[in-house]
């Protein structure tokens, strides 16, 4: 029986994987614009004949691609890594507050760029896009390194939680006070950035930012054995040997630098990092971290992808807010598990 199931386990992840190039191709050749399959090969070889559609997809729907890949593995990582630390199913990569920390960010240059530079930060060109990177980033990283003082000076998963929580508050607050005393223009402009996108990167950005957050996602491998650890409990992996408090900072690190890298350049996408583990842990059966990173990445992957599809499928004209998207996705295997849990607690009394 245990081997008829791993035979199974291996042949779901086969197909997973699978799933992911299968889909991967579909964004490339599917949209208001239908190229054939042989048509994409050809572009991506630098043989495309057909001009109009060769720039569709080098200018458009590769970057889209890579990025959306990219984002999903690291999201779905980070949210998996946050769930073990904090014990908590329904934990994400915005638990600690990072994600509104780069809103803030992006707010702060977002709002008031016409108030003191006398021109909305989209006039601006590269520079403007440039500016809300690194607002973003920077608002993200203040945030996270606030996080790992408190986690170096309280110490414990829980008020290290507690505390991320009231940070995120409190950014979202200043982020309300801005918003209230701006331009609608700029509100509107903000709003727009909060919506998230896979689409906002060329592609010699969407390379690098690929290639940092996929390699970046399978290199969490290296902390599987710490978070198998803490998964069982912290004062059995402290009597095992493991320094929690590194093991800690490390983790929260990895997963805050993760978040602000792809919030930076999609925005706060949400969902996408509090479902993806569920899934993850559905399909691996087992509690085993190297696994569970693995599996994560391919779907996180593929689910994003999924989403990214589903924003500009024919037939929509433009294309629909990714977060739109992610929720309809996420917001269901949320509400599964709240109503699992529920369910195992009534069957406990």
């Amino acid at each position: 029986m245990n081997t008829n199931f791993k035979f199974l386990n291996t042949f779901i992840i086969q197909g997973i994987i699978a799933f992911l190039f299968l889909i991967f191709l579909l964004n490339l050749i599917l949209g208001s614009v239908s190229i054939p399959f042989p048509e994409v090969l050809k572009i991506l070889a630098g043989k495309g004949t057909n001009v109009i559609w060769t720039n569709i997809v080098l200018r458009t729907r590769l970057p889209q691609t890579i990025v959306a890949t990219g984002a999903g593995m690291a999201l779905g990582v980070a949210g998996l890594m946050m769930q073990t630390l904090f014990r908590n199913s329904l934990a994400g990569p915005s638990t600690l507050g990072i994600s509104s920390g780069s809103s803030l960010g992006v707010a702060l240059v977002v709002l008031i760029a016409r108030k003191a530079w006398l021109t909305t930060i989209y006039r601006m060109g590269f520079w403007g896009d440039t500016l809300v990177v690194v607002a973003s980033f920077t608002g993200a990283l203040f945030v996270l390194g606030l996080i790992l003082y408190f986690s170096r000076k309280i110490g414990g998963s829980l008020s290290v939680l507690i505390m991320g929580v009231m940070i995120g508050y409190l950014s979202n607050s200043l982020v309300g006070i801005l918003k209230y005393y701006s331009f609608e223009k700029d509100v509107h402009n903000y709003v727009l950035w909060g919506l998230g996108s896979f689409g906002r990167l060329p592609l010699e950005r969407a390379l690098p930012f690929g290639f940092i957050t996929i390699s970046v996602s399978f290199l969490c491998l290296f902390l599987s054995k710490p978070l198998d650890l803490i998964a069982l409990g912290e004062n059995y992996a402290r009597n095992l040997g493991l320094n929690i408090q590194r093991s800690r900072n490390a983790i929260i690190l990895v997963a805050g630098l993760l978040t602000a890298f792809v919030t930076a350049f999609c925005g706060p996408v949400v969902f996408i990092g509090m479902a993806i583990p569920h899934l993850a842990k559905l399909v691996s059966g087992t509690s085993n971290h190297f696994r569970l990173i693995l599996n994560t990445c391919f779907i996180g992957g593929a689910t994003a992808l999924l989403c990214n599809l589903a924003a500009r499928l024919p037939g929509i004209e433009g294309e629909l807010p990714i977060n739109s998207i992610t929720a309809f996705v996420g917001a269901p295997v949320v509400i599964s598990v709240i109503w699992k849990r529920r369910k195992e607690n009534l069957m406990d009394r």
